[in-house]
């Protein structure tokens, strides 16, 4: 607690200090001021002086019967007489005053006979003769913090029990635990992910009302029922509610909660929406210009929505693998999920409080070297695998197998190069797969195939494969990652990001390029004359510089393509689909990203066999969209409407440029979470940074990502899993493993369980802390009756 706060908050910190006997007897002399100096008289006591030990206080004889009670004189001034001590005026103590209401009047036969309910606690209070006054026992403040506010309070733990106590639940949380890091001061605002179970008390995000029991006990003050440490005997608040916030702005997160468990007035002003707001900023260290989320219905809730809903707790480890895992994904229900690795075999697994395996199939028969990738259809009845394929001469190259999620069998397998084209599904039974052609040293043609999931149905009148695009690749470059992205749901977003950010390079290589306004004429005719030209100069030795093979190989490449490149087709069908990919242009390192739509007529495979409608002239096709990162993509993912791209780049130096395709510039270790737009074609938002990674360009291998409605998560090569907000751009949480985290993935149905996989050969699951205390809540018992009547009817 911070200096300021402690100054301010001697409003209940001195009551601590001062002890309960001092605060009883402020309390007796408050209360005989009220009655009169009657009773005091009848003791042999000079009137006009308080009783000041409750020892006295009990002594205070009840009014006789049909004796009625009559307010006493005002008392005169009196000085201390020689050797007394002088006693604090209670008006001085208003502070520290513990008022509490008059009790109603006694009457009737019985009044004198039965003590009045303070009688007897004062007795049972004061000392027998001779004795020291005794302390009563007091809890420490800000104990009471676990469960709901004004539920009965739940017992401690006691060291080595093993069970988490309500402060520990309740704070322990706040501060770095396990391997995680704090957020208060971490850069970054990193909140600490825990390697280990957390505490699973009641959380201290509870609703309810606080009793007037509850605040005495917070206090460590057992009063009397209706007693409230925090009003004076008219009622009206010690404190006013603008200093109470004062106070509580100097406070944490953790301290505002608890002294909000004192009483009615201080639980009202730690839900003040101005507090929980420069709470939120202020822990989460939010740019003060970002706004508060559009969903969000309160600076309290939102407060609690990132602490209590990021999947942070390790709740299961799975170390069925024996190798390394590199990729996971989910079933579109949730109920199931795929996990491929580098022993070969792909296991899938039913998603459950408790996970367990379901099946493992073993490539190693089919000549495959490992596993890499797994994609659900839509309807979650087909499972698509990808992995290496070991051909003749040791040749590598790639293939997709088709698994029955019914009975678990092989459908189909489909040849898919390079590897890492890693293939997709475009509808419910049909997949894309890539192959690749070489043209020259550095220069090479990508084809993208459209396949039946069901090989062996076959006849004139249907295809099972159908070529959808041929793509050229200058500079060694080639087609690699590909997925679809449905455009159905633009309009639509779960979550619309705002333009935080300066646009990204966005190339558009549609009928509006230069290279097609160059003149009239055919565009083959504009290719030859163009090329005849470019061989004239270089042949009079008029091209200056001197070129390389691999430069003059690029432009004659890219001069002959100029008339043979079908131009994209234009298209605001909303049921067309973006098929998105890495691609480059000037190294073989993927540092562009490039759009295709594909249109509802091209989505089967009917029609013609291998590109046979294609004329001539058409060799080509050329691409919607180009996005350029300035560095190494090493992953990709969408949102789940499919509208935002966010994208794992290890960033060239400023000002690099490529004067060898073969030698791309020195990459980052800092990895850039960047997000585009698919609608607008543009980046928004600022670049997430907090994982690092430290291959080479040459070694660099990709790093899969995952987005859920709220938060996007990303592995790494420093052996920790990463979640950030995707409206505030901050990392709420570090997830350890022991080695590099290849892959993370939310499940569809539940953002709140996620899960890793890592080098270390494990994949594991994590649950929010809020899931967590929900699973491990103890269930009700059914009634005796209910138990017999189930029995009888076994």
């Amino acid at each position: 607690m911070q200096a300021a706060g402690c100054s301010a908050f001697c409003g209940y910190r001195c009551l601590r200090a001062r002890g309960v006997s001092l605060a009883g007897s402020i309390i007796e002399t408050r209360r005989q001021e009220r009655r009169g100096g009657s009773g005091s008289a009848g003791r042999g006591r000079a009137p006009g002086r308080g009783l000041h030990s409750r020892a006295e206080a009990a002594a205070v004889s009840a009014p006789g019967p049909g004796e009625r009670r009559h307010p006493a004189p005002a008392p005169e001034p009196r000085l201390p007489g020689p050797g007394e001590r002088r006693k604090p005026a209670a008006s001085g103590l208003r502070l520290l005053a513990l008022p509490r209401p008059p009790h109603p009047p006694v009457s009737g036969p019985s009044a004198s006979a039965a003590p009045s309910a303070d009688e007897c606690v004062a007795e049972a209070a004061a000392p027998g003769p001779g004795a020291e006054p005794r302390p009563r026992p007091r809890q420490p403040l800000g104990r009471r913090v676990g469960g709901d506010v004004g539920s009965p309070r739940p017992a401690h733990s006691s060291p080595g029990s093993g069970r988490a106590g309500p402060l520990t639940a309740w704070q322990g949380s706040l501060r770095p635990q396990g391997t995680g890091q704090g957020p208060a001061g971490a850069p970054g605002g990193v909140r600490g992910g825990l390697s280990g179970p957390r505490p699973t008390g009641p959380s201290f995000f509870s609703e309810g009302s606080l009793s007037q029991a509850d605040s005495s006990e917070a206090l460590g003050l057992q009063g009397l029922p209706g007693q409230n440490v925090t009003m004076d005997e008219g009622g009206a608040p010690l404190l006013p509610d603008s200093l109470v916030y004062q106070i509580f702005l100097s406070l944490g997160p953790a301290d505002v909660l608890a002294a909000g468990l004192v009483c009615r007035q201080w639980h009202a002003v730690s839900r003040d929406e101005f507090l929980w707001r420069e709470q939120f900023y202020r822990y989460y260290q939010v740019a003060r210009d970002v706004p508060r989320h559009p969903a969000a219905t309160s600076w309290y809730e939102e407060f609690r929505r990132l602490y209590d809903t990021v999947p942070c707790v390790e709740v299961q480890t799975l170390k069925e693998h024996t190798d390394q895992v590199l990729h996971l994904s989910f079933s579109h229900s949730g109920y199931q999920f795929a996990s491929c690795s580098k022993d070969c075999t792909v296991k899938i697994w039913n998603n459950d409080l408790t996970v367990s395996l379901l099946h493992s199939a073993d490539m190693r028969p089919y000549n495959w070297s490992y596993t890499q990738f797994s994609q659900f259809n839509q309807d979650d009845s087909l499972l698509l695998a990808s992995g290496v394929f070991l051909g003749p001469h040791n040749s590598s190259s790639g293939e997709i197998a088709v698994i029955s999620l019914d009975n678990f069998a092989l459908l189909s397998r489909v040849r898919n190069k390079p590897y890492d084209v890693f293939g997709c599904w475009l509808t419910e039974t049909s997949l894309i797969s890539g192959n690749l052609h070489r043209i020259g040293d550095i220069t090479s043609c990508s084809v993208l195939w459209l396949n039946n999931a069901f090989q062996d149905v076959e006849s004139e009148n249907v295809n099972v494969v159908k070529r959808l695009f041929k793509i050229q690749n200058l500079n060694a470059s080639t087609i690699r990652t590909v997925m679809v992205a449905d455009c159905s749901r633009f309009d639509s977003p779960d979550l619309l990001l705002d333009d935080g950010a300066t646009p990204g390079r966005v190339f558009d290589l549609g009928g509006d390029s230069e290279d097609e306004a160059v003149g009239p004429g055919p565009a083959p005719a504009r290719t030859k004359e163009g090329l005849r030209r470019f061989l004239d100069g270089l042949l009079d030795g008029q091209a200056q510089p001197q070129l390389s093979e691999h430069a003059l190989e690029t432009q004659v490449a890219e001069l002959l393509a100029q008339g043979r490149t079908k131009p994209p087709e234009h298209s605001t069908d909303a049921a067309r689909k973006l098929l998105v990919f890495t691609t480059g242009c000037l190294t073989y390192s993927p540092h562009q990203i490039g759009i295709k739509q594909i249109l509802p007529h091209q989505m089967t495979t009917a029609g013609p066999v291998l590109g046979e409608g294609r004329g001539s002239d058409a060799f080509f096709d050329a691409l919607d969209h180009v996005i350029d990162v300035h560095g190494h993509i090493i992953g990709m993912g969408l949102s789940p409407d499919n509208r935002y791209l966010y994208v794992n780049s290890r960033a060239w130096p400023s000002g690099s440029v490529v004067a060898d395709p073969m030698q791309p510039p020195p990459i980052a270790e800092e990895i850039d979470l960047l997000v585009f737009d698919l609608k607008t074609m543009r980046e928004v938002k600022r670049a997430l940074r907090a994982h690092r990674a430290y291959t080479p360009n040459d070694q660099c291998f990709f790093i899969f990502l995952d987005v859920s409605r709220d938060f996007v998560a990303s592995g790494a090569e420093d052996r920790h899993g990463y979640i950030w907000d995707r409206h505030y751009n901050i990392c709420l949480a570090k997830l350890r493993h022991q080695d590099v985290v290849n892959s993370v993935v939310f499940s569809p149905q539940e953002q709140e369980l996620l899960l890793t996989a890592s080098d270390d050969a494990t994949i594991k699951a994590w649950r929010s802390p809020r899931t967590v205390r929900i699973h491990q809540a103890p269930r009700p018992r059914p009634h005796p009756f209910f138990s017999w009547f189930a029995s009888q009817r076994r």
